[in-house]
C-alpha cells in the first residue's frame, strides 16, 4: 500500500491495555508450549498494528511539524507509550517465567530471552512518569532545533539547508556560512544546556529507582547490549585511541596538503577538494531513480526491495523548512514497509541516503520475511553493519549520481567512513563521562567535551569560534539528546564496514553473499555469533582495529 493511502486514527488505548490483559489471561491458561505460541502470534499481531499507527503518526509529524493534527498525536503518544512498553514487558515477564520456556526458546531464539531479561531491567511501572517526562524533553529540543531560522543571501533556511555552504569549495562561503549556522547555537546555548541538564539528571532518577548507581546500566539494558559490556565497549576506545587516531591524523594531514592549507581549522572539516566536495547531478526524482537502477542491478532481492519501496511511495527526501532535520529509516510492520526519512540538500549526504538508509531498509524488509517477529529485533551496532556495508556496495554504481566525479566521491567517502571512527567514538566516552557524573554543571560537561577533542581529533583548530573552543560543539549532534549511548554502535558497524571494504575490492561475489546472509540471519544470534558465522573478525577482539589500520595503510600508501 502506498504511504499516502495508510489509514490512521488515534489508537484505542483501553481497548489495546484490555488486550493486553486478555493476553496474559490465555498465557497463564494454556496448557502447553504449542498453545502459549498461538497466544503469542496474537500478540504479535496487536504489536504491529500499535506501533504501525505509532509510526505512521510519528512520519507525518515529521514530515511537517506545524501540523497540528500530527503534533497533538505526536505529544499523545509522548504520553501513552511508557505504559504500552510497560505492558510489554509485562507479557514478555511471563513468557520469561513460562513452564514452557523450552519450547518457547526453541520456536523465538535464545537472543529474544535474553531480549527480554534487559528489558525487565529496563523499565517498570514506577518510572513511567519519569520517561514521559523525558520523551517531551527529547520533543522539546527536536522543536528548538526545528525552529532555525537562518537567514543566508536572502533565503531563510534551517539547519539541513545550510549543508551545502558549511561544505562549499569558498573557503570565505564557509567562514560566513559556520557564523551563521552556529550564530543559533550560541543564541540557544542556555536552552540547550538546560535541556540537557534535565534530561541526564532525568535519566539518572530513573537509574537510580531502577536500582542503579547511575543511568548507565540502564541505557546499556535499553540499547539490548546483550552479548557485550561496558568493559568491552571501553577496551575499544583504547583500540581506537591507540592504532585509530596516529592513522586518521595522517588523513587530515593529507587532506591539509590536498586543499592547499598550512593549517586545517574547524570550517575545513568535512572538506576534501580544492574544486569542491563533488555533489550528486540531477534533481531529486533523479537521484530517486538512480538509486532504483543501482538496485535492479545490484542483485534480484535488492530489486525487489527498491521497486516495492519507489512504487509505494516509501521515501520522504525533500528538505522543506518545516520538515525535522536529519534522517532515518524506520518500519510500518501492518503493512511490512520500511520508509525512509531525510532531507535532501545537494550534497553527496543525498546519495549516502540512498546507500546508508538503504541498507537498514533492505534488510528490514528481508527480515519481514520471517515469522518469527523477535528475529527483526537487531541490536544497533548490527543494524548500523548493514547500512554502513552497503555504502561500500553500492560503489561501482557511483556514476549514475555523480558523473565524472564519482572516482572523487568514492575517495571521499572511504576517507571520511575512517575518519568518522575517532569522532563517534568521543561521542560515545563524552557520553559515559556525562551520565557517571550527572552533577556536573555545563560548564563542566563542554570542558570534558573540549579535552576529548584533544585525544581524539588532535588536528581540531577552533581559531575565530569561542562557542567551539569552549567546547560546545556536541550541542549539535542530535543523538546525544534523543538516543543516549547510540553512538559507538556505529564506530563497531563501521569497523564491520571496512572489513566488508577490503574483502568486496578482492572477491566482491563472496563479500556479497556473506552480507546478504548476515541480513538473513537477523537476530537470530548475538552480534559476536553473527560477525563469526558470515566471516568477519569481532571489533571487540584484541589487535582486530590495528589490523583494520594496516590493511588501510597498505591500501592507501600511508
Amino acid at each position: 500500500m502506498k504511504f499516502s493511502e495508510m489509514p490512521y486514527e488515534r489508537l484505542d488505548f483501553e481497548k489495546v491495555k484490555a488486550e493486553f490483559a486478555e493476553l496474559e489471561k490465555a498465557l497463564d491458561a494454556a496448557k502447553s508450549g504449542e498453545e502459549q505460541f498461538e497466544v503469542h502470534k496474537r500478540y504479535y499481531k496487536l504489536r504491529d498494528h500499535v506501533e504501525s499507527l505509532y509510526t505512521i503518526a510519528h512520519i507525518r509529524h515529521d514530515i511537517d511539524m506545524t501540523d497540528e493534527f500530527y503534533d497533538k498525536e505526536h505529544d499523545f503518544f509522548d504520553q501513552i507509550l511508557p505504559e504500552y512498553e510497560n505492558m510489554v514487558v509485562s507479557y514478555q515477564t511471563k513468557l520469561y517465567n513460562s513452564p514452557y520456556r523450552a519450547y518457547l526458546e526453541e520456536k523465538i531464539g535464545k537472543v529474544a530471552f535474553k531480549n527480554i531479561e534487559l528489558a525487565m531491567k529496563s523499565i517498570d511501572e514506577k518510572i513511567l512518569p519519569l520517561m514521559q517526562e523525558e520523551n517531551a524533553i527529547t520533543s522539546e529540543y527536536n522543536k528548538l532545533l526545528a525552529t532555525a531560522k537562518i537567514e543566508w543571501e536572502g533565503e531563510t533556511l534551517n539547519l539541513s539547508l545550510m549543508m551545502p555552504y558549511l561544505h562549499n569549495k569558498d573557503r570565505e562561503i564557509r567562514r560566513k556560512a559556520y557564523e551563521k549556522y552556529t550564530e543559533f547555537f550560541v543564541k540557544n546555548k542556555d536552552k540547550f544546556d538546560d535541556i540537557y541538564d534535565r534530561l541526564v539528571k532525568n535519566r539518572t532518577k530513573q537509574g537510580r529507582e531502577m536500582g542503579y548507581e547511575n543511568y548507565l546500566p540502564l541505557g546499556y539494558a535499553r540499547m539490548n547490549r546483550n552479548c557485550y559490556t561496558r568493559e568491552d565497549i571501553q577496551a575499544f576506545r583504547e583500540q581506537v585511541k591507540k592504532d585509530f587516531v596516529p592513522f586518521v591524523e595522517k588523513l587530515h594531514d593529507r587532506r591539509r596538503q590536498r586543499l592547499g592549507l598550512d593549517k586545517l581549522n574547524f570550517i575545513d572539516e568535512g572538506v576534501y577538494f580544492t574544486n569542491g566536495n563533488p555533489a550528486p547531478i540531477g534533481t531529486p526524482e533523479e537521484i530517486l531513480e538512480a538509486g532504483r537502477k543501482m538496485y535492479n542491478e545490484l542483485s534480484p532481492e535488492t530489486a525487489e526491495f527498491m521497486n516495492f519501496m519507489c512504487d509505494n511511495e516509501l521515501f520522504d527526501v525533500l528538505g522543506r523548512k518545516t520538515k525535522k532535520t536529519g534522517g532515518y529509516m524506520t518500519f510500518i510492520p501492518d503493512y511490512n514497509s520500511p520508509y525512509i526519512f531525510a532531507n535532501f540538500n545537494g550534497t553527496s549526504g543525498d546519495a549516502d541516503v540512498i546507500t546508508h538508509e538503504c541498507g537498514h531498509a533492505f534488510q528490514g524488509f528481508i527480515s519481514a520475511k520471517d515469522p518469527i517477529k523477535e528475529h527483526a529485533d537487531i541490536t544497533m551496532e548490527t543494524a548500523e553493519t548493514h547500512s554502513m556495508s552497503m555504502e561500500f556496495f553500492t560503489e561501482k554504481w557511483m556514476p549514475l549520481f555523480f558523473g565524472d566525479r564519482a572516482k572523487d566521491y568514492v575517495d571521499m567517502h572511504f576517507e571520511d567512513s575512517i575518519m568518522f571512527i575517532p569522532y563517534g567514538t568521543m561521542v560515545d566516552e563524552f557520553q559515559d563521562i556525562v551520565y557517571s557524573n550527572p552533577d556536573m554543571t555545563p560548564d563542566e560537561r563542554n570542558a570534558a567535551w573540549r579535552e576529548l577533542e584533544k585525544q581524539y581529533k588532535p588536528h581540531l583548530d577552533y581559531t575565530g569560534c569561542d562557542y567551539y573552543e569552549k567546547g560546545c560543539f556536541w550541542q549539535k549532534q542530535h543523538h546525544i539528546y534523543d538516543n543516549p549511548l547510540y553512538y559507538i554502535d556505529y564506530c563497531i558497524a563501521q569497523t564491520d564496514a571496512l572489513q566488508y571494504k577490503a574483502w568486496m575490492d578482492k572477491d566482491f561475489k563472496g563479500a556479497w553473499e556473506s552480507y546478504l546472509e548476515l541480513c538473513k540471519l537477523s537476530a537470530s544470534d548475538f552480534f559476536n555469533g553473527l560477525v563469526d558465522k558470515v566471516g568477519l573478525n569481532n571489533p571487540f577482539k584484541p589487535g582486530t582495529l590495528k589490523a583494520v589500520v594496516e590493511q588501510l595503510s597498505k591500501e592507501m600508501g600511508i
